[in-house]
């Protein structure tokens, strides 16, 4: 995540969390493609077993930036299906939160939702679920797999200090 670091130098909104209630946060993602592994099965046409790594810009909106890595594994026929994927989100200062994502994926567009399953640093101890929704682009030459962009809300509590 060498690309981190040309964010810290910025200053980004302050991440404002209250103890005892939950709180939201909005946030717009793009997102694109680093690695790819896809297995054609073949009990039905157009079936495919996949492992993606793709990376993104997040973009919250108290104006936070912060990078995310996202694993996903697939199990699409003719380019729909259920996946599931392990977010890690970066913040300049290197806290992080981890979420595991379920949903579905079919005419371009994917819809999930997500449990908050680690925090670290400012955010150790979080709690929380996650819900959004995305649109991929057509894949271009030489890409790995589809762009993708889209938008969610984050909804978590913080342990009291």
């Amino acid at each position: 995540m060498g690309s981190l670091r040309h964010f810290s130098n910025f200053s980004l909104g302050s991440w404002v969390c209250h103890s005892g209630g939950a709180e939201t946060l909005n946030y717009k993602f793009y997102s694109w493609v680093k690695k790819a592994e896809t297995v054609a099965i073949a009990d039905a046409e157009g079936h495919i077993v996949n492992l993606t790594v793709r990376e993104a810009f997040v973009v919250f909106e108290n104006g936070e930036l912060a990078i995310g890595t996202y694993v996903s594994t697939a199990d699409f026929t003719k380019g729909a299906g259920p996946f599931m994927q392990y977010a890690t989100i970066t913040f300049a200062d290197r806290s992080t939160i981890i979420r595991k994502d379920q949903g579905t994926f079919g005419g371009g567009t994917t819809g999930y939702t997500s449990e908050i399953i680690k925090g670290t640093g400012r955010f150790e101890g979080i709690k929380g679920t996650n819900v959004a929704k995305g649109k991929f682009l057509p894949v271009e030459k030489g890409e790995a797999g589809p762009k993708n962009y889209g938008e969610g809300t984050l909804t978590y509590t913080l342990p009291s200090k």
